[in-house]
């Protein structure tokens, strides 16, 4: 793995669309590292070499955790995801990778969810991964860990991304759910190893679950929610946004009936999510070549 791709991914979150468009016109990394540092911090000729210091260190600290790198034109990098505007230089990984390959739908919803919510994801994860769609979520507390395990219990792949290094776990009480992850599915992160949970990663984690997926299905989220910035995510990369209903007497669900009203496709169960996934295939076959959005990807 060259370390310049790794400094790549150290950049701030502002650089991204400049270091996809360098990589997709075929310049190295090294190349295109030096255009950036060049461009946004030109009276600091030195943070180039901290970059690539940075890199190799990341690259040895991978390597003593078990952690793989796939670069963004590696063959196991996820196509879906290599065809957002703003797609990860490189992944870290643990687990199966193989599962990156299989079709793959999101769940998302809320941290403090209600049981009816658990239940619900669980559900649906568990008949999605019976059906050979890994499921996507953040392995965070509530609807995402919920999903989770209901795809494991399912027999079929599910992906975390995290919002911190991959050698890491977080919460920490999902430890062994990460572990149980790796056996059929992959935990991933565009952060570096070691990068510690901070606020700031979260909402920019958000764009890699819809971005991995074909499919991002709400199942609870309430009005400030940090699942609505992954449907927002999902909308701006091409794809379908769906959403369960939910109780109208808590306000738990008000970011979802939100979504429900501004056009999501209300879906209760994996077969829901399955038709509708086929009916948005068949429509985009129907539109004009021109009317395709770039680089959507079809459900």
């Amino acid at each position: 793995m060259d370390p310049a791709l790794v400094a790549l991914s150290l950049l701030p979150a502002h650089a991204a669309l400049a270091v996809a468009e360098g990589l997709r016109s075929g310049a190295s990394a090294p190349a295109v590292l030096a255009r950036v540092v060049s461009t946004y911090w030109p009276g600091d000729p030195s943070r180039y070499g901290r970059l690539m210091a940075r890199g190799r260190r990341a690259l040895t600290l991978a390597s003593s955790s078990g952690l793989r790198a796939i670069a963004w034109s590696d063959p196991d990098y996820p196509a879906p995801l290599a065809a957002i505007p703003d797609p990860p230089p490189l992944v870290w990984v643990r687990g199966a990778v193989e599962a990156l390959q299989r079709p793959a739908v999101a769940i998302v919803g809320s941290r403090a969810a209600t049981p009816y919510a658990l239940e619900v994801s669980a559900r649906l994860a568990a008949g999605l991964a019976a059906r050979g769609v890994a499921v996507v979520s953040g392995l965070a507390r509530g609807v995402d860990s919920a999903a989770h395990r209901g795809a494991v219990a399912g027999g079929g792949s599910t992906i975390a991304v995290l919002g911190c290094g991959a050698d890491r776990v977080y919460p920490p009480e999902h430890a062994a759910l990460a572990h149980e992850i790796e056996g059929r599915g992959v935990v991933m992160s565009e952060l570096a190893p070691g990068t510690p949970p901070l606020p700031r990663f979260f909402p920019r984690r958000n764009r890699i679950i819809s971005g991995l997926a074909r499919a991002v299905v709400v199942v609870e989220a309430g009005e400030r929610s940090g699942s609505l910035i992954t449907a927002r995510a999902a909308l701006d990369q091409g794809r379908d946004v769906m959403a369960v209903p939910g109780s109208v007497l808590s306000g738990r669900n008000r970011g979802g009936h939100g979504l429900l009203r501004d056009g999501a496709r209300l879906v209760e169960t994996a077969g829901d999510v399955m038709r509708s996934c086929t009916a948005s295939a068949r429509a985009r076959r129907r539109r004009p070549r021109a009317a395709h959005r770039p680089g959507a990807i079809r459900c």
